[in-house]
């Protein structure tokens, strides 16, 4: 009977997907990752299992090469880069995401960031716990100008949030033209979008292209007054110069969901700088993006052990 592993934090021993496993002849296992996980903790919890149902689980190809059973990984979310690929395609293993599965979560999810930001809400809230009554002014969205970095599923799904506030939406993304097909965003390259943004939201995948994407010289070319949004990978943004950019005023602050090692560590760049607030990296997470990466992980799995996965980044099974 083949083994399953699973690692989302969510999912539970006799939940629907563990009854979905059982149902299709798995045989599974729960070892949920809570923060950070050893790599040898990794390589032991994997020891003996033929697919994995993992969250941000470092796939390193040094875990990869100690576990020769493992035919089939699947992540319960759109990221991946925390599966070597090359390591896996190397070794056979087929590797999947789910695409668009969390979109609208998203999406709600980076409006509530721009509403909290524009009407500094945190500031305001922690302000009343600790004694005080902050009554400084907020901004309307209706009016600014949002710039969204990448046109995946989920920036897709902001456009009609944002227009909706009344915003104007500006999209940079390597898209073909042809698929570029909502009037609503006004395509421009890169360096316009910095230049025009109120609010840069991004949603692009973490590549070797976009990692530090946004540094020293990006929040240069941005507003003084504008808002750094981030929903996707923290490793798209240079913590050290973000910290830097907003001591000195070159732009006004950031909300970030994502940043690149998580939990938080406690010698962070972004720890205490005024504007900058860090969420725990919630933004795909509603009840109802977890019932359907679950299940749709699961079906994927399913699938890819019979070679036949619809959502493979890697090879098929060996």
């Amino acid at each position: 009977m083949p083994r399953v592993l699973i690692t989302t934090d969510y999912l539970r021993p006799g939940d629907e997907v563990d009854e979905y496993f059982r149902a299709a002849g798995l045989d599974t296992r729960h070892a949920p990752l809570v923060g950070r996980r050893d790599p040898e903790e990794l390589v032991s919890a994997l020891a003996g299992i033929d697919a994995a149902l993992v969250a941000n689980e470092p796939l390193t190809a040094h875990v990869l090469a100690r576990v020769p059973r493992l035919r089939v990984v699947v992540r319960t979310g759109v990221g991946y880069d925390s599966v070597d690929i090359e390591a896996a395609n190397r070794l056979g293993i087929s590797v999947s995401n789910l695409p668009g599965i969390n979109a609208n979560a998203v999406a709600e999810y980076t409006l509530g960031l721009l509403l909290a930001s524009a009407r500094r809400l945190v500031e305001s809230a922690t302000g009343v716990f600790a004694g005080r009554w902050p009554r400084e002014d907020g901004h309307e969205l209706r009016g600014a100008t949002l710039g969204l970095v990448g046109y995946g599923a989920a920036a897709r799904a902001v456009v009609p949030l944002a227009r909706a506030f009344g915003m104007e939406v500006v999209c940079t993304t390597g898209v073909p033209e042809g698929l570029r097909d909502d009037p609503a965003v006004r395509f421009v390259p890169f360096a316009e979008l910095l230049a025009v943004s109120d609010y840069v939201s991004i949603h692009t995948a973490l590549t070797d292209r976009t990692r530090a994407l946004f540094g020293a010289s990006a929040f240069a070319g941005m507003k003084a007054t504008a808002v750094l949004i981030n929903t996707a990978r923290g490793a798209v943004v240079d913590e050290e110069a973000l910290a830097d950019a907003v001591r000195r005023g070159t732009i006004a602050g950031a909300a970030l969901d994502v940043v690149p090692q998580e939990p938080l560590p406690a010698e962070s760049p972004l720890r205490g700088v005024e504007g900058i607030t860090v969420y725990s990296h919630l933004a795909g997470q509603t009840a109802q993006a977890r019932r359907a990466a679950g299940l749709a992980g699961a079906a994927e799995l399913v699938a890819a052990l019979e070679g036949r996965a619809r959502f493979a980044v890697s090879v098929t099974v060996k």
